[in-house]
């Protein structure tokens, strides 16, 4: 039987939770916690899978968003996770959201951007298999097109308007532009699925958090 997965995303006020047998997404649920998710999340997903009739021990695979995003986001998605599969006894993995919006692309070169506030973006270039091209960064929008590699392009965003205005004189001006969904827990679904079939899933404990950029306490620390 093709393995049952459990997706959460909690990096940002819209986040989003899913089921998924094998690479077939059951049901994908929408949230919008602005306030943020650890006081929600739980009952979302008791939720869920009292409507799918499942209980915790049947997941085969628990899965996140490992970042980037925000800060106590990241945690509490990935201490979720850590939490349900060690006390399952089952395997997890962490998925970056830059892969996961590559998901949604179809170009062979997918460039991700992501708004990382304070006047910058997260950015990286996927391939269709979702292998890194272009490392995840985070910088300005500008330096960033200047690195990216030649070949044809197509650009993925979340908030594909604003993008569309920042190529506009430079050589990715007429380049695609796909819009992809604020909810990205059925991609990470999708993805953690191979990696489980793959044998690249990992004892919880293992998996991490991937800020991309420092925290401020981090970036303004001083001895």
């Amino acid at each position: 039987m093709k393995p049952l997965l459990l997706a959460i995303d909690t990096t940002h006020e819209f986040g989003s939770i899913a089921l998924a047998r094998g690479m077939e997404v059951l049901e994908e649920v929408a949230l919008h916690a602005p306030d943020g998710f650890a006081h929600v999340i739980y009952g979302q997903l008791r939720d869920l899978l009292e409507r799918r009739r499942l209980n915790p021990e049947d997941i085969d695979c628990f899965a996140a968003a490992s970042g980037p995003g925000s800060f106590t986001g990241v945690r509490v998605g990935l201490a979720c996770v850590k939490g349900l599969a060690e006390a399952c006894g089952k395997p997890a993995a962490g998925v970056s959201n830059l892969q996961a919006m590559a998901w949604y692309g179809s170009a062979p070169l997918r460039a991700v951007v992501m708004d990382a506030r304070r006047g910058e973006i997260y950015g990286a270039v996927y391939n269709a298999a979702g292998d890194l091209v272009a490392p995840e960064t985070v910088g300005g929008f500008s330096k960033w097109l200047e690195s990216l590699p030649e070949g044809d392009l197509e650009f993925v965003s979340a908030d594909s308007g604003l993008v569309r205005e920042a190529l506009e004189g430079t050589r990715w001006e007429t380049a695609p532009l796909v819009t992809a969904p604020r909810a990205l827990a059925a991609a990470i679904a999708t993805i953690a699925c191979a990696r489980l079939v793959r044998g690249e899933a990992c004892d919880p404990a293992a998996l991490d958090a991937n800020y991309v950029r420092r925290s401020d306490a981090e970036l303004f620390w001083k001895e």
